[in-house]
């Protein structure tokens, strides 16, 4: 009978594992999210794992030949319950897999984008995006007194106007 096994990676060496196990013809789930950072100035998306230094691997306890998996480059070890290898249920990764797919990555601003500000002192206000200042703030462009003010406010306080 066939169940998904929990594989522990080597330290940054989930991807590699995953490709050198499923070179030998094992099938494998390594679950990735898109996540924004920051490099050298500038934010890039990029994919990292859901779990990391984990993977799963699909073996039969009968029919699947378990000894090459210990030797696999960028495997640490098979993650076990006592004596047994630790069975993660089938329902958990359908799960995981319908979440990820579900998944939307945030709507990117654009720069000269309208926004509506949602919180603080400028609430109820209306904005125009003018970029990104770190991970969690922005800079805005604000008509005050006829004049146009450049501020900084958290993302989280913004909206993209409705169009």
């Amino acid at each position: 009978m066939y169940h998904w096994y929990l594989i522990q990676a080597k330290p940054g060496q989930a991807k590699k594992a995953q490709q050198e196990l499923e070179s030998q013809e094992f099938d494998t789930y390594l679950p990735e999210i898109s996540v924004e950072k920051i490099v050298r100035g500038k934010r890039t998306e990029k994919l990292e794992p859901l779990f990391p230094g984990y993977l799963f691997i699909y073996l039969s306890t009968e029919e699947s030949n378990w000894r090459p998996i210990r030797s696999t480059r960028g495997v640490a070890k098979i993650v076990r319950f006592g004596e047994s290898p630790a069975i993660v249920p089938a329902d958990a990764i359908a799960n995981i897999r319908a979440q990820l797919k579900g998944q939307s990555a945030e709507s990117e601003l654009a720069t000269d984008t309208p926004v509506n500000i949602t919180d603080g002192p400028f609430k109820g206000l209306q904005a125009i995006f003018q970029g990104y200042d770190g991970e969690q703030r922005a800079f805005l462009l604000l008509e005050l007194l006829g004049k146009w003010q450049r501020l900084s406010i958290d993302l989280d306080k913004l909206e993209a106007k409705p169009s």
